[in-house]
């Protein structure tokens, strides 16, 4: 493991980051061609939260925060500490004390692939939390990680300075470079979907507007009424 601490990774302009605030994680995965999801496993402590900013990175030994204290120093306003372990960890490495200092960095939040504690804290603060466990076994504090190198979560590369988008569907991470990109497509998205919505509330079908009576035909699917599927049963 590389014992570094970046301090200055570059980041996407502040205005597409913010920008991304606007739209759910579902939204911004499909728009990118259904990737950046960092899986199931990942959920919220709080409902009817949704953040947009740019990650900063710790790699952490399971059951050791030490590297959470590092990176605290590196947040900035609009960031989202992006926590993972060199093997699988359960321990509660986060809790109120940490958001306290992040939320004063003006953070947008919390993304942990290990444990937080606190909960009931956390919420009541209004600070931002996704993590894979709730634990309240602590950490300790002895073993040197990274700061701001690349983290890997769900199969999914996370990069410092990448954008991270949460909503109670989970956590989805969009490459930095690309983050202009998905802006646009993640526009385009919801323009779609509105259309869609709209022409729902009217009556249509989604077998008509997307064409899938064709698809359902050709996979050999045939309608019958009730009596016709068990008549034919019998014989």
């Amino acid at each position: 493991m590389n014992t570094v601490v970046l301090t200055d990774p570059p980041r996407p302009p502040r205005d597409v980051v913010e920008a991304f605030a606007g739209f759910g994680v579902a939204t911004v995965h499909e728009a990118m061609g259904r990737v950046g999801s960092l899986g199931p496993d990942l959920t919220p402590i709080q409902q009817g939260v949704r953040i947009a900013g740019t990650a900063v990175t710790a790699l952490c030994w399971p059951g050791d925060n030490l590297m959470v204290h590092a990176a605290v120093e590196q947040c900035g306003p609009g960031d989202v500490l992006v926590v993972a372990t060199a093997a699988p960890s359960v321990h509660g490495m986060f809790g109120e004390l940490f958001a306290t200092a992040l939320a004063r960095r003006g953070v947008a939040g919390l993304v942990i692939d290990a444990g937080v504690r606190d909960t009931a804290d956390l919420r009541a603060m209004g600070f931002p939390v996704w993590s894979r466990h709730v634990c309240a076994q602590g950490a300790v504090k002895a073993t040197a990680g990274s700061v701001n190198l690349p983290v890997v979560i769900a199969g999914q590369v996370v990069d410092a300075g990448d954008v991270i988008v949460a909503d109670d569907d989970g956590v989805v991470r969009v490459p930095r470079s690309g983050a202009a990109g998905a802006l646009v497509a993640s526009r385009a998205r919801v323009a779609k979907e509105e259309a869609s919505r709209e022409a729902f509330a009217g009556g249509e079908l989604g077998l008509d507007r997307y064409g899938l009576r064709g698809l359902l035909r050709d996979l050999g699917v045939v309608y019958r009424t009730h009596e016709e599927y068990y008549s034919s049963q019998e014989g």
